[in-house]
């Protein structure tokens, strides 16, 4: 297969659906020719569905780093590396007979048409809560039809914070849910409770079931409190990073290597911290 560039529009394409159909096809000629049984590239033709879903994942995490730090270039470049994941996951469809790139296409347009009655049938004022609400709903009856349960389609490759969190959702659609965060928080009360006695027992199995009880509540009581636990979990996590990189730093600026007194540590960690809220 020979890979043609394809000509750059003129500028009264530039903001015509005809770009726009260059541009996908240009992504979709240069997986063809990557997974081409001849001379496409021997990585991309070793891969299947299962090799490929942890990059598809990791390019998501990667477009949500690019939008938390405001980076527009970065997003560009995170959202091309997502839709490629997108067009390498449909050609190796195509190549089995069971769906392509433009089925894949096609099956969003209905399905966000049908979800959007108020745009595309007719128009009725909606807010965006009330819009979350009719697509939910929409959603419900479709499981209804088909006997599936409230939980079916909560994926299971999703992050296990944001797939309990999920879960709870669903349960508290049908009043399965503690009134308020308080009991929440009683409730983990309980379970830490739980995971000191697995502890004191040295049942390293039940500490482990038990840590999960703690953090599944934690998912919880983050959804009572209208916080994303996996955004506040990256949150944490950058807050560390810089904290520790500035202990780091100035560790190295006195010449100390390797491990180093705890003591000494903190108080550097309670200077990054004070520095943060000057």
């Amino acid at each position: 297969m020979s890979l043609q560039p394809h000509k750059n529009t003129t500028e009264n394409e530039a903001d015509s659906p005809l770009r726009n159909g260059h541009a996908i096809q240009a992504v979709l000629d240069v997986m063809a020719a990557l997974r081409d049984p001849v001379r496409g590239c021997p990585w991309d033709l070793d891969q299947n569905f299962a090799t490929i879903a942890p990059y598809t994942i990791e390019e998501a995490y990667e477009v949500a780093d690019a939008i938390e730090r405001a980076d527009m270039a970065a997003l560009k470049e995170e959202l091309g590396d997502l839709l490629f994941q997108v067009a390498f996951h449909a050609r190796m469809a195509e190549e089995a007979a069971a769906f392509d790139f433009a089925d894949v296409a096609f099956a969003l347009a209905a399905k966000m048409t049908e979800r959007h009655p108020h745009v595309f049938g007719e128009r009725v004022e909606r807010t965006a809560e009330q819009q979350t609400q009719a697509w939910e709903a929409m959603k419900a009856e479709k499981r209804a039809a088909k006997g599936a349960s409230l939980l079916d389609d909560v994926p299971m490759a999703l992050p296990a914070l944001m797939r309990a969190e999920k879960l709870t959702k669903r349960a508290a659609r049908i009043n399965f849910d503690w009134p308020s965060a308080d009991n929440v928080l009683a409730k983990l009360d309980e379970e830490l409770g739980e995971l000191n006695a697995a502890r004191a027992d040295g049942d390293q199995d039940a500490i482990a079931e038990e840590m999960g009880d703690v953090l599944f509540v934690l998912a919880n009581l983050a959804r009572k409190l209208k916080v994303d636990p996996e955004d506040a979990l990256r949150r944490a996590n950058a807050k560390f990073t810089r904290r520790f990189q500035h202990i780091e730093d100035r560790l190295r600026e006195a010449g100390r290597a390797g491990p180093q007194p705890l003591e000494d540590m903190e108080a550097l960690w309670l200077e990054a911290k004070a520095a943060e809220k000057r």
